[in-house]
C-alpha cells in the first residue's frame, strides 16, 4: 500500500509533536515551527532564482539547518528527544558569509528600500519571514524551553538575508534605492 499524505488526525484542529503530545494548531509552538517552514520554502524559491552556485549551495545548507530548527521546535519539550542539533559553527558560517559579502559591498549610508529586482525583493520578503519566525520563537521561549542557539541562528540568518539581498542587487546591477524621508 502506498503512503498516504493525509492522516485525518488533524481534522479537529490539533496536531501532534514528535513525542506524541497533541496541541491545537493555533498553539505558539506550532506557529513558530510553521513560520520556520514558511521561511524554508521561501528560501527554496530564492535558491531557484539564483545563478551563483556558491549562494545556492549556502542557501541549501541553510534550508537543511532550518529543518533542524523545525525538528527541535516540533518536539515535545517535556520529553528528552533526540533531534539533529544546531551548532555555533552554523552561526559562524553565516557570519563569515555576511563578512565576505560586506567586503564586496559599498558601505550603507542610508536605509534602503526593498526592491530593485524581483530576486532582491524575494530575498527581502524572506528576511521579513525570518524576523517573524524569530519573534515567534522568542515569544515561545518566554513560556517554554527553547535552545538559545535557535534564536541566535534566526537572528543571524535575517542579517545574512539582508546582506544577501544587497549582494544580489550588486551582482545583477540592480539599483539600491535609498530611503528618502520627507522633511
Amino acid at each position: 500500500m502506498a503512503f498516504k499524505i493525509y492522516t485525518k488526525t488533524g481534522d479537529k484542529g490539533e496536531t501532534g509533536l514528535f513525542g506524541g503530545k497533541r496541541l491545537p494548531k493555533s498553539h505558539l509552538r506550532i506557529e513558530a515551527y510553521g513560520t520556520v517552514d514558511e521561511l524554508n520554502s521561501y528560501l527554496g524559491l530564492i535558491r531557484d532564482l539564483l545563478e551563483n552556485e556558491t549562494q545556492r549551495d549556502l542557501l541549501k545548507s541553510i534550508q537543511e539547518r532550518l529543518f533542524t530548527v523545525g525538528s527541535s521546535l516540533a518536539s515535545d519539550p517535556d520529553k528528552k528527544m533526540i533531534t539533529p542539533d544546531l551548532k555555533i559553527s552554523d552561526i559562524e558560517l553565516l557570519e563569515q558569509a555576511i563578512d565576505s559579502m560586506n567586503d564586496a559591498l559599498p558601505p550603507l549610508k542610508n536605509f534602503i528600500l526593498p526592491g530593485g529586482h524581483p530576486t532582491v525583493s524575494h530575498t527581502h520578503i524572506a528576511r521579513c519571514i525570518c524576523r517573524r519566525a524569530e519573534r515567534r520563537v522568542v515569544e515561545l521561549a518566554q513560556h517554554e524551553a527553547v535552545e538559545e542557539v535557535v534564536i541566535q541562528y534566526l537572528n543571524r540568518l535575517s542579517d545574512y538575508l539582508f546582506t544577501l539581498g544587497r549582494k544580489i542587487a550588486q551582482d545583477l546591477n540592480a539599483p539600491e534605492i535609498p530611503w528618502q524621508p520627507r522633511g
